[in-house]
């Protein structure tokens, strides 16, 4: 994409607005790939509602039989409702301050020009993707598996950016915060915060075009924050400022949320919560149905393909293994060529039944480090669920 087309895609030449309202559209077949309580808002195509203020929309699962996950489709996820609904890109800019030489505020079209440009296909994962899923249940957004997306984003390493500013000796934390504002002076700016290295690693970046087009607005218009294999509580959308630290950060969203138990996976008892807890990271290893449809009818002898994605933090998917009878028996999935060791991986495995009657299939996904789903998983927060997935299937 030409200078001249991202300009015009970005407004560079007026703002960028998204209207207050949206409008609900209205279902009548609630199925994994046509739910009910769909809304659309600006920018975006019909979607699953769980809250509009502030705007939390789901994936309906069939967008995920794309390798790519269209802008209009993608999840949104905000915690203060607050959120930015115009951004004019002759003012903005992005400002890099605090333990560094030389501050720095820089327009989306510096960043363009003045920096070389990096691409990576990578996966968003809502940290509380699947909450709905845990027993006895959690109190939070109660997502099913469509608050993940995968996408081509664009933009500068963070680590240009930094070395442009000129980080001091000494230097521990980066963070970073939003336009996104809390709507009471007692409630915590939700701001996040890596360390200097992984800040620095050369993959960490502040992109500017998602799939090739500007973000949509609800996705972060005009930058956001890209952290490749972590959850996305750390993609900082709207991105505004960027802050090096002398010391360590701490604030509400890393002191008391965004925690999990420090144990394997993330686990802990209902009956015995765990006392040693740190804030969420890296993705478990999981894998999703894309296909067939729960209670979709299939007919007995006639061929039908099962389909899914798998990801996983960043070591690369090396098996997907899928039931067709509850976990009886288990045979190995076709995988799809990689997009990349941060995007999902799709994959595939013919199927004929043969008799009528109720069917349960099953994946589990394992990845190159020996990782893989587990059988049972329950935190206090509805992080992290990866438990191998089934769906109910009839054949009549």
């Amino acid at each position: 994409m030409n200078r001249r087309g991202f300009l015009q895609l970005m407004g560079v030449t007026g703002v960028a607005a998204l209207a207050a309202s949206c409008n609900r559209i209205n279902s009548t077949v609630g199925t994994l790939s046509s739910p009910t309580n769909l809304v659309r808002f600006p920018e975006k195509t019909e979607m699953i509602l769980l809250t509009d203020r502030p705007p939390q929309l789901e994936t309906p699962i069939h967008y995920f039989r794309q390798d790519l996950t269209p802008n209009e489709a993608f999840f949104v996820r905000w915690h203060l409702e607050g959120i930015p609904t115009s951004v004019d890109l002759r003012s903005f800019r992005l400002n890099v301050s605090g333990h560094v030489r030389h501050p720095l505020q820089i327009s989306v079209d510096e960043l363009r020009s003045q920096f070389e440009p990096i691409s990576i296909i990578a996966v968003n994962q809502c940290s509380g993707n699947s909450r709905s899923f845990f027993e006895p249940q959690v109190p939070g957004g109660q997502w099913k598996h469509g608050a993940v997306g995968n996408a081509k984003w664009t933009g500068v390493a963070v680590k240009s950016i930094l070395d442009r500013a000129q980080v001091k000796s000494g230097a521990e934390d980066v963070s970073f915060n939003g336009l996104d504002v809390p709507p009471l002076p007692s409630v915590s700016d939700f701001v996040k915060a890596l360390s200097i290295d992984h800040a620095r690693d050369g993959e960490v970046m502040i992109a500017y075009a998602m799939n090739d087009q500007a973000l949509p607005m609800v996705n972060g218009f005009p930058l956001r924050l890209v952290v490749p294999g972590w959850y996305g509580t750390y993609w900082v959308k709207a991105l505004s400022d960027i802050t090096v630290l002398p010391q360590a950060f701490s604030n509400f969203w890393t002191d008391k949320a965004y925690r999990i138990p420090a144990g394997p996976n993330g686990t802990e008892s209902p009956k015995d919560l765990a006392k040693d807890t740190i804030p969420i990271n890296r993705f478990n290893v999981r894998s999703i149905f894309v296909r067939p449809d729960p209670e979709e009818t299939l007919h007995p002898g006639t061929p039908t393909q099962i389909e899914g994605i798998a990801f996983d933090s960043g070591y690369g998917i090396r098996r997907v293994e899928v039931s067709t009878d509850g976990g009886g028996t288990w045979a190995d999935a076709r995988l799809d060529p990689e997009l990349g060791k941060y995007s999902w991986r799709r994959w595939r495995t013919p199927w004929t039944p043969t008799n009528r009657g109720q069917y349960r299939l099953m994946a589990r996904a394992t990845n190159a480090a020996g990782d893989t789903q587990s059988k049972e998983q329950w935190n206090r927060s509805g992080f992290m669920w990866n438990v191998i997935q089934q769906v109910d299937v009839r054949v009549g």
